[in-house]
């Protein structure tokens, strides 16, 4: 995190670890068996700003929560993005899409799912009758662009997890829909397929999860288009019972 920012936290100084005191590292035992607690309390220390930058977040209201994410540099993400890219849609909403990150044309306009793969969402949306206002909250695993539209890293999806914990902690939507394997995958702590996901009901923080393809692969796999479809079909009888208990 940038110092500045722990800074105005109130969470400065910051403490480092010292080389060999990493998990996985050797560390070279000091003769002076004074040195021993000093580790222990910088290490320590590091894991309590880590703790207090979540429970920071997890406090935000959505103003504060968008100012966060604005102003983010906890990984290196922040060095390459053109802005953030926070959600858009009904705060209140029963349906809850989360995409993988921003791509290019995102990045762009601070907004997730435009270009061609966003056109192709809202036809999905339309298609179950519901709309990017209509009930509906769109947002990403990470909030910035990786280079290259690769996939996000696990620590950079780590760094955006409790800013996407607390959007669904403030939504308290019905149903959550993850679009892609990289979306599933990190929601659902799994390294399974998309393939072997959809069809099925998981279950996230308590919340039902449906896993379906993302927008931007079944622009590139059209055979795909109609399990899409059954997906969003499984998805709208599920909110119906969702809603009739």
């Amino acid at each position: 995190m940038d110092p500045n920012r722990l800074k105005e936290l109130g969470l400065l100084p910051v403490w480092r670890v010292r080389p060999g005191t990493i998990s996985g590292q050797p560390s070279v035992q000091s003769s002076d068996s004074r040195e021993c607690p000093t580790v222990h309390t910088e290490t320590a220390v590091e894991s309590s700003i880590v703790d207090d930058r979540s429970a920071l977040i997890a406090r935000a209201n959505w103003e504060q929560l968008r100012q966060m994410v604005s102003s983010c540099t906890a990984c290196p993400l922040c060095q390459t993005r053109k802005q953030t890219v926070f959600g858009v849609g009904d705060e209140q909403a029963d349906w809850l899409f989360i995409g993988e990150g921003p791509g290019a044309r995102e990045d762009a306009l601070g907004e997730p799912f435009v270009g061609q793969a966003g056109k192709l969402l809202d036809s999905m949306l339309q298609a179950i009758n519901l709309g990017r206002e209509q009930g509906v909250y769109i947002t990403n695993v990470v909030k910035c662009r990786p280079p290259d539209n690769r996939n996000p890293l696990e620590i950079e999806a780590q760094q955006c997890r409790p800013y996407l914990l607390r959007q669904i902690a403030l939504i308290q939507p019905r149903l959550i829909v993850t679009l892609g394997k990289v979306a599933a995958q990190n929601l659902l702590a799994t390294g399974d397929s998309i393939a072997s996901l959809r069809g099925r009901l998981h279950e996230f923080a308590g919340i039902p999860l449906i896993a379906t393809y993302h927008p931007a692969y079944l622009l590139r796999s059209l055979t795909d288009k109609a399990k899409a479809w059954e997906d969003l079909c499984f998805a709208r009888r599920t909110m119906q019972t969702l809603r009739d208990k």
